[in-house]
């Protein structure tokens, strides 16, 4: 009996994200579908790897940008996940909101989206010039400008006062706080499927709030803030049943976003303005998200992979019937070219 055909997909994945990621649950999945999970070594030239029917990765660094675009030239029918140049625009936090507004989506619809009003500040002494955050309303949140997954990239601030801003190290983007109900939307994108999911959110920031609190405060990810005051774990128990914004408004800004961004493999954080019921913003957009916290994610990312390697089938398989055409056109141009000479004489 033949046996099947069977596909390798290469990764190249940080420790910590090979953990989190390469569960023995997808590992096994994906064999059954007939691709082998294989793990890339950094330390050896990819060209000496292989062979791959694709290559999924999130390291960085200019040797392997280099090895990836050395792969693409020798290999251009290998899909990679994804492309140095489209997820470097998503390690600033300036450029990545920007696609936002790249978006031809029209809002005449109920729903409506954009970004927090936002400035960037590149020294300390913008931060003690009142003109430079003139136009933002306190509190604000304040993040690294850059994006790069690292843990000093995560470090944010909750900032209630202008005088609490002499406290941090720019750079950083000041963004103004929304209040949204203590809940934010993470939508994962993989291809072309699309999953939103609730997660917990900084409280709302009231006026007698704001008048009485000092200072800043400090977190990494909103998702993971501790809830030890009554107060605050009793706001988040009605979390489960905050309203999902429709399936089909958050689907659309997705497939946009994929669009501008050229990625296959990202996430983004969204906020419901409390006050504005039908207006999102869009916080945040993350390569390569922990997909593991996602719902079924095996049988997601397993479906991709296998879209993937079959698209590069299919285009393998067009590429050579090309070739099998264009050689025959070419014998037939020669037999002609031969009886014209013979019935030229």
């Amino acid at each position: 009996m033949e046996e099947s055909v069977r596909y390798r997909i290469g990764y190249a994945l940080a420790p910590k994200k090979k953990n989190s990621f390469i569960q023995p649950s997808l590992v096994n999945l994906s064999r059954d579908r007939g691709i082998d999970l294989v793990q890339i070594d950094p330390s050896i030239p990819l060209l000496k790897q292989g062979p791959f029917d694709c290559v999924l990765h999130k390291l960085y660094g200019d040797d392997w940008k280099f090895q990836l675009q050395e792969f693409a030239i020798k290999n251009p029918n290998v899909p990679i996940i994804d492309r140095p140049n489209a997820i470097e625009r998503l390690h600033n936090r300036i450029s990545m909101l920007q696609v936002v507004s790249e978006l031809e989506i029209p809002q005449d619809s109920d729903d409506t989206f954009g970004i927090p009003s936002q400035v960037v500040v590149y020294d300390s002494i913008a931060l003690s010039d009142s003109s430079a955050v003139d136009a933002l309303r306190f509190p604000v949140i304040a993040k690294p400008l850059v994006a790069d997954g690292s843990a000093k990239s995560h470090k944010m601030s909750l900032v209630y006062h202008r005088a609490g801003l002499l406290k941090l190290k720019p750079p950083l983007v000041l963004q103004e706080f929304v209040n949204h109900g203590g809940v934010i939307f993470k939508v994962y994108v993989v291809g072309d499927y699309v999953k939103c999911v609730r997660r917990k959110s900084l409280p709302d920031v009231s006026e007698e709030k704001l008048e009485s609190t000092e200072g800043s405060m400090t977190f990494s990810q909103v998702s993971n803030i501790s809830t030890q005051d009554r107060r605050e774990k009793k706001y988040y128990e009605h979390l489960e049943e905050a309203e999902m914004p429709p399936l089909s408004f958050v689907t659309e800004i997705a497939r946009g976003l994929r669009r501008v961004t050229v990625l296959h493999l990202f996430n983004f954080d969204m906020i419901r303005d409390v006050k504005v019921g039908n207006h999102y913003f869009v916080i945040d957009i993350n390569y390569f998200p922990g997909y593991a916290k996602m719902p079924s994610y095996e049988t997601v990312l397993t479906d991709f992979f296998w879209d993937i390697v079959r698209k590069k089938e299919e285009q393998d398989r067009l590429e050579l019937d090309s070739e099998i055409d264009e050689d025959h056109d070419d014998n037939e141009e020669k037999v002609l070219s031969t009886n014209n000479c013979d019935g030229g004489e």
